[in-house]
Order: structure tokens, then C-alpha cells, then sequence
């Protein structure tokens, strides 16, 4: 398994944007300019940053930001650790109904929905619930939906080498549901299939129909 990070942003700054020239303070953290960049946006919204109700905003933004983007900071080998092992399993091993959040690059809105994950094992199995933290890995960054698909997918045949990985994640975003056409039940389905799901029908079939069981 490679220790190189995928798409690692600087774990030292992990919030570190472009900073406005007076923004830019000598014992200033990431943190800090974040909450800084979020007082210059409410100003630009017309709002008072120093009213009551929006004293802490900044800060409470900065940190919630910084939680729900923790996946830079977060590499595959932190993640999959020692939770590897030789077995000698040759059936579909699926965790399905994952949870995952996370924020539309677009427009920093919200998309949250499931994940299906299913592998065919080489002699090698994972603990289960890598499975869910691969996920929130590649989840908790900017992401579209299609690149996040296929991130877990990759990322799974590359830890365990299988003879096929399946992935489906279906999602509501919130940038098609607030804005823009105002869908509210406009779900997006994505897959990536690798191995022996691509290429075996059966095989094929029977993921995607354990996939979709709890719609029935």
C-alpha cells in the first residue's frame, strides 16, 4: 500500500486561502484568516460582523470549515492502518447505506446521500469499517460527486488489490435544491466499477441489486 498521500493539502494549513493583503498578520493562524475572510463576506452582504448575533460567527465558520474539509489532512495509510488480512474469501463483501456529507466545489453547498461498497477479495480482506472511513476521507473535501466515486474506488483497489471493486453513491445537492432549479427530489446516482464488476454481468448485476434492495 503507497504512504503517498492522495491530494494532500499541507496538514500545517489546512485552511490557508490566498489571504487578503490586510488580512495578512504576523502571528495570524489559518484559522484566524479564515474567520477574518468570513467578516469581509458578511460586510459584503450588508450585515453588521459586529452585531451581536454575529460576533462568533467568524470563528465558529472558520472551525466548522476546517471539520468539514479534514480529509486533506488525511491519507489513505493514516486511515487503512494495520487493518489488513489474508483470508482466503472468494464472495462479494458489501457495506451498504454509508453516510456521507460533503461540499459541492461549485458553489460550497452541501451534497449528502449513501455510498454502496462492494470488493471481490485476492486472498486479502480489510476491517469493515475502513470501508466507511475511506469514504469520509475523500467526503470531507471539495468535491463533485463523479471525482468522489471514483476516488473510493481507486482507493480500494489500491489497498487490497482485488478482483473487483464496485462503488454506487447516490446523493441530494444542496446547490440544485436552494438555488438554481430548486429540485427538491432530484437525487444524483454515480458509479465506478473496476475488475470483475465491469466486466462480469452477473457479477455485475448481483452489486447492483444489493445496491438498491432498501429502495424496495
Amino acid at each position: 500500500m503507497s504512504n503517498t498521500p492522495v491530494n494532500k493539502r499541507s496538514a500545517a494549513a489546512p485552511l490557508a486561502p490566498a489571504l487578503h493583503p490586510s488580512l495578512q498578520l504576523a502571528e495570524e493562524t489559518p484559522t484566524d484568516a479564515y474567520a477574518g475572510l468570513v467578516r469581509e463576506q458578511l460586510a459584503l452582504l450588508g450585515e453588521d460582523p459586529q452585531r451581536e448575533g454575529l460576533l462568533k460567527t467568524p470563528e465558529r465558520v472558520a472551525k466548522a470549515m476546517g471539520f468539514m474539509t479534514r480529509g486533506y489532512s488525511m491519507t489513505l495509510s493514516d486511515v487503512v492502518g494495520d487493518a489488513l488480512f489474508e483470508e482466503q474469501h472468494e464472495n462479494m463483501v458489501m457495506v451498504r447505506d454509508i453516510e456521507l456529507y460533503s461540499l459541492c466545489e461549485h458553489h460550497l453547498l452541501p451534497f449528502f446521500g449513501k455510498a454502496h461498497i462492494a470488493y471481490i477479495p485476492n486472498s486479502r480482506i480489510v476491517g469493515l469499517s475502513k470501508l466507511p472511513r475511506i469514504v469520509d476521507m475523500f467526503a470531507r473535501r471539495l468535491q463533485v460527486q463523479e471525482r468522489l466515486t471514483e476516488q473510493v474506488a481507486k482507493a480500494i483497489e489500491e489497498v487490497l488489490q482485488p478482483r473487483g471493486v464496485g462503488v454506487v453513491i447516490e446523493a441530494f445537492h444542496m446547490c440544485m435544491m436552494m438555488r438554481g432549479v430548486e429540485k427538491q427530489n432530484s437525487r444524483t446516482i454515480t458509479s465506478a466499477l473496476r475488475g470483475v464488476f465491469r466486466d462480469d454481468g452477473k457479477t455485475r448485476d448481483e452489486f447492483l441489486r444489493l445496491a438498491y434492495a432498501s429502495h424496495h
